[in-house]
């Protein structure tokens, strides 16, 4: 246990409640966002679109919640305001209508914005609330946190093969339901979150031994952050080429139905909380470096094996690539953050934010490759992306009780 650890009777009494509520929150929250990629085979036939205009739909969504997310979190790190979730939710529920009933492209656009908008404002608060009610172990905090982002990330496909294509486009509406749940949640959360601080203020020398970690320069900090984006970044491109285009890819290869896709896009996207859980848990237990190596290392030779697979060995090899690839994502957010203290909501902002914008981009440049060259000549060249992961070697070693001091 560090120098940083909440007393054990706080972290177990009042930190896990708002640990699960929180994960519980994600989940929701990305399962909506989820079913945004998931509609695409429906809007793509409807709207007559081409794989371009289908980029631009995530790049869209994707740059909304970039843009804003390090400008949230920078300021809710100064002013914290729990309960601003309740309102990005909000802007969600208003984009899920709005792509239920959308009559035109441009208000698709609108709407998939709207839904990255509350994307924006629930990411860096939710981080920070995660950061804090950890109780000292920050990998299995953010684990705990990202299973349920990951989840309803993965229930979207599956909520779509079974609901949306059966009913068409204007069952997206139903889900209004679960955004109000989730705003409930929210209020919930919110509230005990707010008495966990009020308890943990009783141990001013808390915040005096995270005051006192060790000091680095702001251009060590800039490079190896710039490092951390750029690692995430591989990973989310690598992510966002499946979640737009593997239920086409599929289809167009193996000739499988809508539905089939489907199930196989939720089977890919649901192996990553288990990956997230155990890239957490280990991340605290080894190091947060030896798990960003295990996800590069570990994955690459699959990647590069997928072009050439089976439908069945496409299935299992999407399954292994993704619970290795996912499991970097805690040890990423955690590093960063020992690497800027008291900046959590920057960082949230700033790793959910941006690296998933950038995510956005490549989905967009993807699409127009793909326009040009073939959904399958894409996923041959995204082989390589995992590749851009050793750029972790110019990254310093952490202590395996991620305290985040350089080990000599």
């Amino acid at each position: 246990m560090t120098a940083t650890t909440p007393p054990a009777r706080i972290a177990q009494a009042a930190a896990m409640p708002v640990l699960l509520a929180l994960s519980a929150t994600h989940l929701l929250n990305d399962m909506m966002q989820s079913l945004i990629p998931a509609i695409y085979p429906i809007i793509k036939t409807a709207y007559g679109l081409d794989f371009g205009q289908i980029g631009l739909i995530t790049l869209t969504f994707q740059i909304t919640a970039s843009l804003f997310q390090p400008l949230v979190g920078a300021y809710t790190d100064k002013n914290p305001m729990p309960y601003s979730m309740v309102a990005g939710m909000g802007f969600t529920l208003a984009g899920l209508i709005g792509l239920a009933y959308a009559g035109s492209y441009p208000l698709l656009l609108l709407s998939a914005g709207c839904v990255g908008l509350g994307s924006s404002i629930f990411h860096p608060e939710a981080t920070r609330m995660a950061r804090n009610a950890s109780g000292g172990r920050h990998g299995l905090a953010q684990g705990i946190f990202q299973v349920g982002g990951q989840t309803g990330g993965a229930l979207g496909p599956l909520l779509a093969a079974f609901i949306i294509v059966p009913r068409g486009q204007a069952s997206l509406a139903w889900f209004s339901a679960a955004a109000l749940v989730a705003m409930m949640l929210m209020t919930w959360t919110a509230g005990r979150y707010a008495q966990l601080q009020r308890q943990q203020a009783a141990a001013p020398a808390k915040a005096k031994a995270a005051a006192a970690a060790p000091a680095r320069s702001t251009a060590a900090v800039a490079f190896a952050v710039t490092i951390l984006v750029i690692l995430l970044f591989s990973k989310n491109a690598y992510s966002q080429s499946f979640s737009s285009f593997y239920t086409f890819y599929l289809i167009g290869k193996f000739g499988v139905s809508v539905q089939t896709s489907q199930v196989m896009l939720f089977l890919f996207l649901g192996s990553s909380a288990a990956g997230a859980i155990f890239g957490g848990i280990m991340g605290d237990r080894i190091g947060r470096n030896k798990i960003i190596w295990f996800s590069i290392l570990g994955a690459l030779p699959f990647t590069l094996m997928l072009p050439f697979a089976d439908l069945f060995w496409t299935g299992v090899l999407t399954i292994v690539i993704n619970l290795i690839m996912s499991s970097a994502f805690a040890a990423i957010l955690i590093y960063a953050m020992e690497l800027m203290p008291g900046r959590i909501g920057l960082v949230g902002g700033l790793f959910y934010g941006l690296s998933f914008g950038l995510g956005g981009v490549a989905a967009a440049l993807l699409g127009e490759l793909a326009d040009r060259i073939g959904i399958d000549a894409v996923y041959a060249i995204c082989a390589f992306l995992p590749a851009i992961g050793l750029l972790a070697w110019f990254l310093p070693k952490l202590t395996p009780q991620g305290a985040g001091a350089p080990a000599h």
